[in-house]
């Protein structure tokens, strides 16, 4: 079969040099404006629904005096619907042929792409991305899903003819969807981890209920309506909101979910996963991407220079709100002070501000919850004898109402602090020190975590140890553009070991879509 062509990247280093984006960008923030303060439904089955209950605000965190939409506190009841809605809907849209439904997922692409600026716009103003950075995220939507569809093709929809054991019996293997799925996306990555959680099932042919976190149902809406625009029919896709809760348990209980796809915090997944296999009659797929704690480690065959930015870029890209964040750091002894020099010159240069200029590096964090959580680090960091070497301070320019904090390093924490352990999802940098690299290796991988690790080392033979010995799924060698971060479908598949993911499949990997699926033998024996 022959397997369509992909378009040319467009990642977070291509867009810094594409002067062409801004005016583009600027005046697709104007735009996305006249959409906000209205009311906006769930849709269950096709019909649009309105919540009882009523609705929540929905504000900007890089500034709170701007009201982005009212959405629906959804109930249980709206989930048991949701998911008798998708359950109508699986025959139909399972027996559909899998290329029909690759083309369906394709079309999608292609509207995210057309539309990338408006859902750039969109998604600076509801998690506070800075530019670049939300339009590398739509691009990589978009990838996600061409991704998905030419696996589809180089796997033959998943038939696949196997042995003949006995003459006359022609026997085949066939992938086939479980059912009815329950996704539920995070704030980070709005569009991205939500594409790639939803159309995995759609394109296998699943059906699903999307709940996204109510910090991001915006974005949420507006991936729906693409879905439906490109052809899979409303009741194929439901899109419900509200409180986390209402729908966990309903979720994890209704005989009607095949399946839940998570990605969040360790804590809520875990519970979720509890719940899930403790409440439905047999064992079902759980497919769950949750946070970590990712070291990088600098040795002294480093080039220091490439590895500070690395670390700049994995740490505080995106103010630290991503499961891959650069966390922690290990900086062989001898090297230690020069790195730090060189560190705290580049961490000092970070603009922090509206994430609608175009200076901007970091934004704000999502929430007063996130806010304040940085700060009780900073001032635990202090108390517990940790040096704050650059941040730890409000940012000195006039901003916006919203939630912003300085990107922060801090040294001097004993290897077992909570600081060097727990999972903060802001903007901040524990840095600690090594002597050989085994030891190194040894504290990096004293986490219950494992999702991405990274090195600094121009030896060969220290990268290949880096490798074969550190207990993380996503590994990176001499990333300037991010020590720890940056995976790209088809290119890193991202999934995390141990505590930091359930299956060990990476999203935007050759085997994720695998996940969705159940295998059949079927064999015909010919008459004789």
């Amino acid at each position: 079969m022959q397997v369509t062509s992909e378009p040319k990247k467009v990642t977070y280093v291509t867009l810094l040099a594409d002067e062409s984006i801004h005016p583009r960008y600027e005046e697709a923030l104007k735009q996305v404006e006249k959409d906000f303060g209205r009311h906006y439904p769930m849709h269950i089955g096709g019909r649009q629904v309105f919540a009882s209950a009523g609705e929540f605000e929905l504000r900007s965190p890089l500034d709170s005096s701007i009201l982005l939409g009212y959405f629906q506190k959804g109930t249980a009841e709206f989930a048991r619907k949701a998911l008798e809605a998708a359950n109508e809907n699986f025959e139909s849209w399972s027996d559909r042929p899998w290329t029909e439904r690759v083309a369906l997922v394709r079309k999608a692409a292609e509207i995210i792409e057309k539309r990338q600026f408006y859902l750039a716009a969109l998604i600076t103003y509801e998690v506070g991305k800075n530019r670049y950075e939300a339009i590398a995220e739509v691009n990589e939507a978009a990838d996600m899903l061409r991704y998905y569809a030419r696996v589809m093709e180089e796997n033959h929809g998943y038939v696949r003819p196997m042995d003949r054991i006995v003459p006359g019996e022609n026997s085949k293997s066939v992938l086939r969807p479980h059912g009815v799925w329950a996704v539920v996306s995070p704030f980070n990555f709005p569009l991205a981890l939500a594409g790639s959680m939803i159309c995995g099932a759609l394109i296998t042919g699943n059906t699903v209920v999307f709940k996204p976190t109510s910090e991001a149902p915006f974005t949420a809406l507006k991936l729906y309506e693409i879905l439906v625009e490109a052809g899979i029919p409303a009741g194929v896709i439901n899109y419900v909101t509200g409180p986390g809760s209402s729908f966990g348990a309903e979720f994890t209980s209704n005989p009607l979910v095949a399946g839940i796809a998570f990605t969040g915090s360790k804590d809520v997944g875990m519970q979720l996963y509890r719940d899930f296999v403790s409440k439905q009659s047999y064992p079902k797929p759980f497919i769950a991407e949750m946070g970590s704690k990712n070291p990088a480690i600098v040795t002294a065959k480093a080039d220091l220079d490439k590895a500070a930015e690395g670390v700049v870029k994995g740490a505080y890209g995106y103010g630290g709100q991503k499961c891959s964040a650069t966390s922690r750091v290990y900086v062989e002894r001898g090297v230690r002070e020069d790195f730090l020099k060189i560190l705290k010159s580049k961490v000092d240069k970070i603009v922090v501000g509206d994430p609608r200029q175009k200076a901007t590096f970091v934004g704000p964090v999502i929430d007063d919850k996130a806010f304040k959580k940085y700060q009780r680090a900073v001032e635990q960091a202090k108390r517990d004898g940790g040096k704050i070497l650059a941040g730890g301070e409000a940012p000195k320019a006039q901003l916006p109402k919203g939630y912003y904090v300085t990107p922060t390093v801090v040294t001097g924490l004993p290897p077992d602090h909570r600081l060097m352990k727990e999972e903060l999802f802001v903007p901040f940098v524990a840095v600690d020190e090594f002597k050989t690299l085994d030891e190194a290796l040894e504290k990096a991988n004293q986490t219950e975590f494992g999702l991405t690790a990274g090195v600094f080392s121009k030896d060969p033979k220290e990268v290949g140890e880096f490798f074969k010995n550190i207990n993380f799924g996503v590994t990176y060698a001499n990333r300037k553009g991010g020590a720890t971060t940056g995976a790209w479908p088809g290119a890193q598949p991202f999934g995390g070991w141990k505590g930091s993911g359930a299956t060990g499949k990476g999203v935007g990997g050759p085997y994720y879509l695998l996940q969705f699926m159940h295998e059949q033998a079927q064999t015909i024996v010919e008459d004789s």
